[in-house]
């Protein structure tokens, strides 16, 4: 198996180009929206709005102004696929349609897939949604046919600021922890990383370094998997139905004394 590959962004250098965006659309051969058209969101330069079945990449504009508006500034970060090394998404699928790859990335076989939609609720990021062409729930592959070929991702390739890093894991984050105290060493004491280490679902094979609170960037705090609920699921429902079955005896014994 080749070493973990993925992705570490350092969103204070993205200038929101959109570039990945256009990059993933033109290799995955993605339409550029349901019907052809997407109105205006209103929400800054935001009119993706989300990742879905057909937005692999998703850039978000977030704004903060002080009060009195004279003051502000943009965060800009280029979402994507976590490729968790803990994915609820492949623990769910039940055909099997969702598999880790020899670069450690979780790709949907759309050939294998129904369509179930189980994978969408599993997911804490809201990465995985289904395309409408094919029916089947899609999303990044880290570009897993251009890995093959021994080639980076194209919205990496296609980033003009180095915002998107690819490579292994562990180059990643040695780049992830210089970048982090070079910035606190600057007076950025909000910057932190995001997803750099087995904390956070075994750890992201797409981590990110942020100068705000994670929710800031619609990013959850503490995500979870359902895997992470089976045990204490599985206790409750054993003295559920042990509460059932004592309740159930002691009904037809009441009932045998009246009888009598």
């Amino acid at each position: 198996m080749a070493e973990p590959m993925g992705f570490f962004t350092d969103t204070t250098v993205c200038i929101g180009c959109k570039a990945c965006e256009v990059a993933c659309k033109e290799w995955n051969q993605l339409p550029a929206a349901n019907g052809g058209v997407r109105t205006l969101s209103g929400d800054s330069y935001d009119n993706t709005r989300q990742l879905d079945g057909i937005h692999w990449r998703h850039v978000k504009f977030i704004e903060q102004f002080s009060a009195d508006r004279r003051q502000g500034r943009w965060l800009m970060m280029s979402d994507v696929c976590k490729h968790c090394v803990h994915a609820g998404c492949l623990e769910v699928c039940p055909t099997g349609a969702i598999v880790r790859t020899e670069f450690d990335t979780v790709d949907i076989q759309s050939d294998a897939c129904n369509g179930c939609r189980d994978c969408i609720g599993a997911c804490p990021f809201g990465v995985i949604d289904i395309n409408p062409v094919s029916g089947t729930a899609q999303k990044c592959t880290l570009c897993y046919d251009r890995l093959k070929g021994g080639l980076e991702p194209a919205c990496a390739k296609a980033c003009p600021t180095q915002s998107i890093n690819f490579g292994t894991i562990v180059d990643l984050k040695k780049l992830a922890q210089a970048r982090l105290g070079t910035l606190q060493r600057a007076g950025e004491t909000r910057a932190s990383l995001y997803g750099a280490d087995e904390h956070m679902l075994g750890g992201l094979n797409s981590f990110y370094l942020l100068v705000d609170r994670p929710e800031v960037y619609g990013l959850p705090t503490d995500p979870k998997i359902p895997s992470r609920n089976l045990k204490p699921s599985a206790i409750w429902s054993v003295f559920g139905s042990v509460a059932l079955t004592l309740m159930a005896m002691v009904s037809f014994r009441n009932r045998g004394t009246r009888d009598v």
